[in-house]
């Protein structure tokens, strides 16, 4: 029988809203200047994480190509063709841009439309990397907080009557709803933007540098985004309104946040377990210098009242495992956690799978050989492996794998 358990080394990617702290810690890395903000594990062409099959490594890509099905899985190959999701570890230091990815069919026509104008791939203006969707689930390691869908219709219209600055646009919220509202800001003439957020901003920055806003409002966050801004007060992102438009969630470790297609959202501040299908389109709404296409963020945003859905997990087969399903049917994540009630995981890979351990010490026995993983560590499991996972005390891992 062919060896299908791999001990795997993941890629760093430094951007600058990463942190100083958890994945240095987590991964054992050098201090250095440069943040660290997401650690990938996966098969994308652009940052393939690599596997011991050969001396000095193997590009996980290659791997799986040489022979798809029997590493993937049958089912998988034919309905992919590819690994189908990309596993990662973020570390929000400072937030993201507020995002919306299309849905499978739309990345499709869109990415067809771009190759057809004949724009290249690494363009700014571009927004379809890929022909695939992009739905995504979190689960926190540490606290954190982050933007998710418009709020509920009264408590949108509560902001907008108690938010001075935002008076004047609730009219047109009670007239066109969600969509009139959105798409008012989006379009609005930047010197119109600055007009309406300057006053906000010079009343909400005070407070926040006195350290006397509360993380759970959507103050705090907007006076962060001016204060962080290199601009300042002189040229204001549009994406601060959506910060008192979206819901405020603050989330605890182990809870999970589901981002379907057409759900806009940003992540501000903390470190979770992401996984995702294996995309890079991104439709961007502001809190960023990079490109934001207004029609085409119109045109995928779901303009919806969205009530927080937080996952909690559901336990597995095997009692040590904790599943977070999802519609997605391109990936599962699950923790796993070895203590004295549940001191071993028993297992057989119906796609292929990777781990990481994030605490304590885990030994994964497979049909051929062993893989002893410290924290920080990773391992690859090709489909059909039956494999069991030990620790001499205690364990905390993660798992990616195929719904």
């Amino acid at each position: 029988m062919a060896q299908k358990l791999f001990a795997l080394e993941g890629k760093v990617q430094h951007y600058a809203w990463g942190g100083f702290h958890y994945l240095r810690d987590l991964l054992n890395l050098p201090a250095s200047d440069v943040p660290d903000a997401e650690y990938w594990m996966g098969a994308h062409p652009s940052a393939p994480s690599l596997i011991d099959s050969k001396p000095g490594g193997q590009p996980l890509h290659e791997y799986i190509a040489n022979d798809p099905s029997g590493v993937l899985g049958e089912t998988t190959y034919k309905r992919f063709g590819e690994l189908p999701y990309l596993f990662k570890i973020l570390e929000v230091k400072d937030m993201l841009s507020i995002q919306v990815h299309p849905t499978k069919e739309e990345a499709e026509k869109g990415f067809a439309r771009e190759n057809a104008a004949g724009i290249p791939l690494n363009a700014p203006q571009r927004n379809y990397k890929d022909n695939n969707h992009k739905p995504e689930i979190m689960v926190a390691l540490t606290e954190f907080w982050l933007l998710h869908g418009f709020l509920p219709e009264d408590k949108l219209k509560t902001v907008l009557q108690e938010v001075p600055e935002f008076q004047v646009f609730l009219p047109v919220f009670e007239k066109g709803g969600y969509k009139a509202l959105y798409q008012q800001v989006m379009d609005m003439p930047q010197d119109a933007v600055n007009t309406f957020l300057r006053p906000l901003g010079a009343r909400i920055l005070p407070a926040y540098q006195a350290g006397t806003l509360d993380k759970d409002s959507a103050a705090f966050w907007a006076a962060r985004a001016i204060a962080n801004d290199p601009k300042g007060l002189d040229h204001l992102d549009r994406g601060i309104f959506s910060i008192y438009f979206f819901n405020v969630v603050h989330v605890q470790p182990g809870d999970g946040v589901f981002q379907d297609a057409g759900i806009p959202h940003a992540y501000l501040e903390g470190v979770n377990v992401e996984l995702m299908a294996n995309s890079d389109n991104v439709l961007r709404g502001g809190l960023t210098p990079k490109h934001v296409d207004v029609p085409e963020l119109l045109k995928h945003t779901r303009f919806e009242a969205i009530h927080p859905n937080v996952l909690k997990g559901t336990p597995g087969k095997d009692k040590a495992e904790l599943i977070y399903p999802t519609p997605a049917p391109d990936f599962q994540v699950s923790r796993i956690v070895l203590d004295d009630e549940h001191v071993y995981y028993e297992h057989t890979a119906q796609a292929a799978e990777i781990l990481i351990l994030l605490d304590g010490d885990a030994t994964i026995t497979g049909s051929e050989n062993t893989v002893a993983l410290l924290k920080g560590q990773c391992a690859f499991i090709a489909y059909g492996e039956d494999y069991r996972i030990s620790s001499s005390n205690s364990a905390l891992l993660y798992k990616a794998t195929v719904s």
